[in-house]
This record gives structure tokens, sequence and C-alpha cells, in this order.
């Protein structure tokens, strides 16, 4: 895939990159080997700083940057902007706390003294997606380099401006040179990157596929690797639910990020005996957003991130129909410049169908009835994905029920989920390993020493 910004509500080629060379890439490998070296050994106040620092800069120009993640990848502005906030929020939140999340930990053994360090591994590689651009780098990036490993950034292949605009924030932040690089290359350029010694772990967000490789390339080198990859997270609705919310959070969990995220509700799976009122009113909202210019600011829905996605969409919407699906609302690709899909709702998915088992990254919602809390948990867990799960029930009885039988990293109950610094954020069966953010998330990449003294 080229390199390249291109406006998704227009298709207009904004600006173009040349990959890096072999020799550049070494330069950089090497610049990144080294400042590791200082960086290892710097303390936890100038980290703390410049994660501080990296937090202001991506406040006071919140507007500059979310416009520049609109245009590339042509999430909502508003939503642009909130996610720079939320990288300050997740720097801020390393700032205060990684210290004392990495502090030497005393355990009382037959020694005299027994306690584990946390120490940095090393350089980094981090290969990550166009979906939340700014997002996805930093809640890597503000734990890893709070550990004091140097980090190296490969973005997706649409979201150049991005890549090179997070490099530089972390550099005016007084981050010291080569601790934090882009690379423009290609996903072709991966491998050989993660083979080189330099390179002792990496961490992917992204699709099965590209983690499949990743994982491979790095298990057959014994380095460590965290993946967080798909999502079809079920939306299950309960009788005891109150309707009116859960509709409004059906609507928003579906189209968050114009349809384009691994968290989002993708299965909507809901008791029979408040189905068909449901379906109505999730319809009826669905049908009533307004699609349009993502930088338009009254604009709900806007385009999807590439042609290809677009395509993607409507090849799997096709297939479910010739499956035995039926539309309740939408169905198409909209016929207008950009890459826009008319936000969809689909019912009566069997299980011969690929799209009841894929991955829909979109505006298309798939609605299951079921009969009470073992078919909704039997229906949510027939799925490759274990990332998320929202559960609506007023019921405590059920509550806990689904707590502990759904198969999932997170769930979250009368909410939609969402990602916190504050909380562990990953995902079990084919949506990957290993946790990023909080404690957790700070600790996956260090080495967790055992010291034992006589």
């Amino acid at each position: 895939m080229a390199i390249a910004s291109i406006n998704p509500a227009t298709g207009e080629r904004l600006r173009s990159f040349s990959a890096l060379t072999r020799e550049e890439v070494e330069v950089k490998l090497a610049r990144a080997a080294t400042a590791f070296q200082e960086w290892k050994n710097s303390g936890f106040a100038q980290r703390a700083a410049v994660l501080t620092r990296a937090a202001e800069i991506l406040e006071s120009e919140k507007r500059r940057l979310g416009a520049l993640m609109t245009r590339e990848m042509g999430k909502t502005f508003a939503s642009a902007v909130a996610e720079a906030e939320k990288c300050a929020l997740g720097c801020r939140y390393y700032a205060e706390h990684g210290e004392s999340q990495l502090a030497d930990e005393i355990i009382a053994t037959s020694a005299s003294r027994s306690f584990l360090k946390y120490q940095p591994l090393g350089v980094i590689l981090a290969v990550m997606p166009w979906n939340f651009p700014f997002w996805q780098v930093f809640r890597f990036a503000a734990p890893a380099l709070m550990a004091g490993n140097a980090a190296l950034l490969k973005h997706a292949s649409n979201v150049p401006q991005c890549a090179l605009a997070i490099e530089d924030i972390l550099n005016r932040a007084g981050l010291p040179e080569g601790v934090f690089q882009t690379l423009l290359v290609e996903a072709s350029g991966v491998e050989a990157i993660l083979k080189d010694n330099r390179v002792v772990a990496a961490t992917l967000t992204g699709s099965e596929p590209a983690g499949r490789s990743v994982a491979a390339t790095a298990g057959s080198l014994i380095k460590k690797t965290v993946l967080e990859l798909g999502g079809s997270d079920p939306f299950i609705v309960m009788p005891s639910a109150d309707l009116e919310q859960a509709v409004t959070a059906a609507v928003k969990g579906r189209t968050i990020n114009n349809g384009q995220s691994c968290i989002a509700s993708k299965r909507f799976i809901v008791a029979d005996s408040v189905y068909d009122e449901f379906e109505r009113k999730f319809c009826e909202a669905m049908q009533a957003l307004r699609v349009g210019d993502p930088m338009d600011e009254s604009t709900e829905l806007g385009p999807l991130a590439t042609e290809k996605l677009r395509d993607d969409l409507d090849a799997q919407v096709k297939e479910a129909l010739q499956s035995g699906a039926r539309i309740l609302t939408g169905g198409n690709p909209i016929d207008r410049p950009g890459y826009y899909f008319e936000p969809t709702v689909l019912a009566g998915i069997p299980r011969t169908s690929q799209a009841f088992y894929e991955e829909l990254f979109g505006p298309v919602a798939m609605l299951f009835r079921v009969r009470g809390i073992r078919e909704a948990i039997a229906v949510a867990n027939d799925s490759p994905f274990g990332l998320g799960a929202s559960v609506w029930t007023q019921d405590a009885g059920e509550q806990d029920e689904f707590i502990d039988g759904v198969e999932t990293g997170l769930v979250f109950v009368n909410a939609l989920v969402a990602s916190d610094p504050r909380l562990p954020f990953g995902g079990v069966k084919r949506s990957g390993y290993g946790r990023e953010l909080a404690a957790f998330g700070i600790r996956e990449f260090v080495n967790i020493k055992t010291i034992w003294m006589k």
C-alpha cells in the first residue's frame, strides 16, 4: 500500500511520501539503540516531565491535530478533538502513576531481603492502525517511554502525517533524539525491522492477519509481543433494561468512529420480549443519523477511511444477504464523492453466513433475537473474537451471570465498552493477548527481575 494521505470524505490525495530506504531505516535503528542506553538511565522525574509537556501540547493544539486526523482518516472533527484530549489524559496518567507502578516490590521469603525490580527492555516496535491514529499510539508510547524504553512507530500507511505529528509532539516535549521515531515504511518492511537484534519486542494493534504475521516472526526469535486484534463485540439487551438508554447507546456504539472501532458494538443480542420494540427504535435512530462531511460539526456519521474498506464492507453485506439475512435499513454504499456507506441494520443472519463470524468494520449492525440469558450468552460466545461486551440489565443476578459467562477481556454493564488509562485493556481468543493501560500495560515491556539476598 502506498504511503499517502487521501481525504476519505472526497477521495482527494493530499500528500504522498516515499518509503524509507534500507539505509535510512538502519540509521534510525542505530539511533534508537544508542538513545535507549541513555534514556533507560534517566530518572522517572525526567520522563514524567516529558509526558506532562506532551499532554500540554496535545491539549493546546487539539483542534489542529483533530483536523489532521479527520482529513487523513475521516473521523468526525469533534471525536478527533476528543481523541487528542484522551491522549493528553493518558500521558498525564503515566506521568503521575508510572513511578509507583514500577517501584521495587518487596516480597517476604526465606531471604534476608527479596524483591522485584522492573527494568526497561529496550527498543520496542509498535505497528499501529489508522482508526484511532493518535490514541492507539499514545496508549502504547506513554507507558513504554515512562518505563524507560525506546520506541519505533510503524503507523498505517494512510495516516503518515499523524505519525509524523506524534513524533514531533514528543520531540517538542523534550524527549531526547532517537527515543521515539516514526518509520515511514510499507507493511512489507516490518519483518526485517522486527528481526533486527536491536528490536527486542513488538506491539501490534490491527487485523488478525497482521497479528499472525508479527507474532510468527517474533515468536521464531523469542521476542515478546502484545497483540490487540479485532473484535465483534456483543451488545446484549435484557427485559429489565432501560430501553431508551439502550437504544441510544446502541446507535452510538455501532457508529462510533464511523463504525470503525475494534470495541464498537457489532452484534445486538436482544431478549424476545423487548426485541420488536428495540428493533423498531434502533432502526429509526439509525435512519435518522446525519451523514456527511466529517469536518461539519453537525455530522454524526462520516466516511469509511479508504475505498477498499467501503468495498469490503459492501461485499460482506451482500454475502450476508445471499446467505439469507434481511436488510431492515440501509445496505448500500452512498453515491457521492468519498467512501460513505449507509447506516445499516441486518437481521436473521444464519450461522452459515461468513458475516456471522467476521468483524464488520463500518456502520453495519447485526440483530439477533434470543429467548433468555442462557441463549444470549451462547450467542455472544459463538464468535472467534473476545474483546469486549456491553450488557444491559437491571437484574443483579443477570449482571453477575454475564460477568462470569461472557468470554471477553472487557464487560461493561449498562454502559458502552471504552478504554480508560486506569483500567487494563485487551481481549481473549482471536482478539489477541497481553494488556495495555493501567499498571498491567506499563509492565508488559519491562524485565520483571527477581532479586534474592541472603
